[in-house]
């Protein structure tokens, strides 16, 4: 079992050193536990609303690496440290909305850039940023995993192929403001609890989803950090609008006897083959449409 730990972090809006120093003294706070792997939202050492300031806060990753690294060096942690953290990417004079799995203090070992950037209500990523162009699991020294960024996860068909690629955990950097106020939950966050239910149950894998909290630019982000096990369902489930830190142990023997009795990926595996002529019409007549 590979111990972990999800940051709700609230970061230092526009500012990186700060942010990393609020950073360093979570981890130090969080030591006495030692985890394994820590989990930390979308865009989390800069805040999400930059807009325009992308262009002056994005990271390559080599600097986030080197960057997450003096932070293991400062505190003297002993041993690896894994470490999930969505940040602004710059990459070649482009920039993206990305996350980073490292395994500090050395080495990169997968980055994902969000496919689906959200242009529509309080969001305008598009206009800032490039779209990731690929969804693929990876290999950590505690297993097969994915990465997907926040509206990524909305969408059911990245969870699929992360899922058929071989991942036994789907991280979640998530920035999320609040937004719909009937319930006794926001209804942003109900909905996050749903998908990653029904994504972790349909396919027989963890879902972590890390979830940024803070005010900016007066929309305040959700929280409400959550992790499902195989079975769908919830094992541990931050507070809301404040930092958190949620402690749980990720077993991936749980996996093959859950997918035992609900085969749902095998069959997938199986029957995927004989739709895709459906999916290539489907795109087909959607060029001809333009």
């Amino acid at each position: 079992m590979a111990r972990h730990a999800i940051l709700q972090f609230r970061p230092e809006k526009s500012r990186l050193r700060e942010s990393l120093a609020r950073l360093r003294a979570h981890l130090e706070a969080l030591r006495p536990q030692a985890p394994e792997v820590v989990v930390l939202p979308e865009t989390a050492l800069t805040g999400y609303f930059l807009q325009g300031g992308v262009r002056e806060l994005a990271l390559t990753r080599f600097e986030l690496l080197e960057l997450l690294s003096q932070v293991h060096k400062e505190l003297a942690w002993e041993g690896l440290l894994d470490v999930v953290v969505g940040f602004y990417e710059r990459d070649e004079g482009a920039y993206y909305n990305s996350a980073a799995y490292l395994e500090l203090p050395h080495r990169i070992v997968h980055v994902h850039r969000k496919v689906f950037l959200p242009t529509y209500g309080v969001f305008d990523e598009e206009r800032y940023l490039a779209r990731g162009r690929r969804v693929e699991a990876f290999n950590t020294r505690f297993g097969r995993a994915a990465l997907l960024i926040c509206e990524d996860f909305w969408h059911s068909i990245t969870a699929t192929i992360a899922a058929l690629d071989g991942a036994e955990v789907i991280y979640v950097p998530s920035a999320s403001p609040a937004r719909g106020f009937q319930g006794e939950r926001p209804e942003n966050v109900e909905r996050w609890r749903t998908l990653a239910r029904a994504v972790a149950a349909e396919h027989g894998l963890y879902v972590v989803v890390a979830s940024l909290v803070g005010f900016e630019g007066g929309k305040g982000m959700s929280g409400g950090s959550l992790v499902v096990g195989p079975d769908g369902r919830v094992l541990a489930e931050a507070p809301l609008f404040e930092e958190a830190a949620l402690l749980f142990h990720l077993d991936r023997e749980r996996i093959p006897p859950v997918r035992y009795d609900s085969p749902l990926l095998s069959d997938l595996e199986a029957g995927l083959p004989l739709l895709l002529s459906d999916l290539q019409r489907v795109l087909g007549r959607r060029d001809a449409d333009t």
